[in-house]
């Protein structure tokens, strides 16, 4: 049947088979799709894995033009273009970490290509550089990821979200379908304000999992309670911590017991994170021990444990994390651990995730002062940014460095972004019959000129992206060797060379105030603290539940007033006192039979 706005005879079941070799569409996918094509403003809220993505991509290999995705995360949109062009979908992405010439040259590239999804980072919508070429694009779709981002009373609110609704009066033939996996009422009414939707249709999957289990347990000792959960489920697991420490004690502990295990952080190289995450994925590991940085655009199914070896400060949060149990829709567990010092320090942390104004400035003096950074600079730029090394200079603890940073971020100033690959870019600055002078003269720097020049079209011309592992083999060198001899040709002035970047990165949004100048609205800030207050004694509600049923009380939390009880949660399996398998009650050793 014909869809208004698509060209006669697309066939979307055709194209789900072709692109992503699915039989059919997960319910509400088609209707999502259907409302999209129509032309309506829609609003998805799907739970984690329920195949958000699909829901605008599809609709942009069905419309003529570009679907623009606005995206929070240089990985995440690293993780999407990837898999489009798996699929045979050409796909770009414009985000904060290039340069000029790099997102000037993407632009004209989408504009004069069968390009289809054009992902752009948030702070890019209202550069001069963005609206030049935005009128070339030919965008006939704009799709919002995380669009909870956009509400300030949401756990993770960005400023810069709050600039898409800008893209109204350039686009304004073009709907806006928002896409989140966790949001309450009040934050889905937040979206559709601050987003100016108009008349939007609302999709929403129920929030309840047949086949996921969720348990606490107040436990003193966490890796002893843990063993014991990985001894009673086999299979696949993600063990989430708050500290990058306590996941290093933790997987070199499994692993001392035999259970192949490995630890993922931010503090990683870039190299690392990725072999571990295919480790995991492809089942080389059976768990991985990761901070919150573990688990955005993955997609592995066969999960059989989630633990959460200490509570998170949102409701949000732990549905998200735990959702990615179970997704091949066999029995997995949601397990929460947490001791009494767990809950004291939950109940504090409002307080100390929303430090007094006057303890903000001289913490942000001080990061200024480390950065070298003057009054009126910074704007679009990235920043290396070494926390420990930092604390340590200025005897400051990571706690308390951190939430001013979120303070900051929240005001709109900058972005505190622990996983960042920014990779080597590299360009000859001299004329070719220069350069094959200067090749001559320095025989030993001559092969890697040649190399360079073979392996990387349009090098003399603009920035390139160089795989630095990739050029050490075609040159046979050692990457030391390789490193010293691009810093001789730096020094010659013959290319211009910036090395892969994959250490935490400060990026600014706007160029920095001085110490005394900046401003905190008082009232905004009050009420974003009494927000996250609120999160907080939700997670508390969560974890002295008693016999309610949990899986019943995340979905009331997120509006799903129907929900029934699951019947297969730590409460109602108490309550009734039904058969279990998997993880032991509180209290006991092994699992009933």
């Amino acid at each position: 049947m014909d869809i208004p706005n698509v060209p006669a005879g697309t066939d979307l079941l055709s194209l789900l088979r072709q692109h992503w070799r699915y039989e059919g569409f997960r319910p509400p996918q088609e209707e999502i799709i259907r409302s999209i094509l129509a032309g309506r403003d829609t609003i998805a809220l799907l739970p984690t894995g329920g195949g958000k993505s699909l829901c605008y991509q599809l609709p942009a290999l069905a419309l003529p033009g570009i679907c623009l995705v606005i995206s929070p995360l240089v990985a995440l949109m690293k993780d999407q273009t990837d898999g489009l062009r798996r699929r045979n979908i050409t796909s770009f992405a414009i985000h904060a970490g290039m340069t000029r010439k790099e997102v000037i040259n993407t632009f004209q590239v989408a504009a004069n290509s069968n390009c289809k999804l054009l992902y752009v980072s948030p702070e890019r919508l209202e550069t001069s550089l963005f609206l030049e070429h935005l009128a070339a694009l030919n965008v006939r779709l704009i799709a919002v990821d995380e669009a909870h981002c956009v509400s300030q009373w949401g756990y993770d609110f960005r400023p810069p979200y709050l600039r898409i609704a800008a893209l109204r009066s350039h686009i304004p033939d073009a709907p806006i379908v928002a896409l989140t996996a966790s949001a309450t009422p009040e934050v889905l009414d937040d979206i559709g304000s601050k987003l100016e939707l108009k008349d939007p249709m609302l999709f929403r999957m129920p929030f309840t999992r047949a086949n996921l289990s969720y348990s606490f347990f107040k436990v003193d000792n966490k890796i002893k309670k843990i063993t014991e959960i990985l001894a009673s489920v086999p299979g696949s697991s993600i063990i989430y911590c708050k500290t990058r420490q306590a996941t290093r004690e933790i997987a070199d502990w499994l692993v001392r017991q035999g259970i192949s295990a490995a630890a993922y952080h931010a503090g990683l190289s870039h190299e690392e994170r990725v072999q571990r995450q295919e480790n995991w994925v492809h089942d080389r590991l059976r768990v991985i021990v990761g901070t919150n940085a573990f688990g955005m655009g993955i997609d592995k199914a066969a999960v059989r444990t989630v633990i959460h070896a200490d509570p998170p400060d949102a409701v949000e949060h732990y549905y998200q994390e735990a959702g990615r149990g179970g997704r091949d829709g066999r029995k997995a567990y949601a397990i929460l651990l947490a001791g009494d010092q767990d809950i004291v320090k939950l109940e504090g942390q409002p307080a100390i995730r929303f430090p007094p104004v006057e303890e903000i400035r001289p913490v942000y003096q001080q990061l200024m002062n480390y950065l070298q950074l003057p009054v009126g600079a910074g704007e679009g730029q990235y920043f290396e940014f070494d926390l420990i090394t930092f604390t340590s200079r200025f005897n400051l603890s990571s706690p308390v460095v951190l939430n001013v940073l979120k303070v900051l971020e929240q005001e709109g100033l900058l972005s505190f972004q622990q996983q960042v690959f920014l990779p080597a870019r590299l360009q000859f600055v001299t004329k070719r019959e220069t350069l094959m002078e200067f090749g001559h003269d320095h025989p030993a720097l001559g092969p890697l000129i040649h190399t360079l020049l073979r392996t990387y079209e349009g090098i003399m011309d603009q920035p390139v992206i160089i795989r630095e592992r990739q050029l050490a083999y075609l040159t046979h060198q050692e990457p030391a060797q390789l490193t010293a001899a691009l810093a001789q040709l730096q020094a010659f002035h013959v290319i211009d060379h910036t090395p892969t970047r994959d250490s935490p990165q400060l990026y600014f949004f706007r160029n920095r105030p001085a110490a005394e100048e900046l401003y905190i609205d008082p009232v905004q800030y009050r009420e974003r603290k009494e927000q996250y207050a609120t999160r907080i004694r939700a997670m508390l509600r969560y974890i002295r539940l008693g016999d309610g049923c949990r899986s019943r009380y995340l979905a009331h939390y997120f509006g799903d007033k129907d929900a029934a009880d699951c019947g297969i949660c730590d409460n109602c399996l108490r309550r009734h006192g039904g058969a279990r398998t998997g993880p032991p009650p509180a209290g006991t050793g092994r699992p009933r039979r």
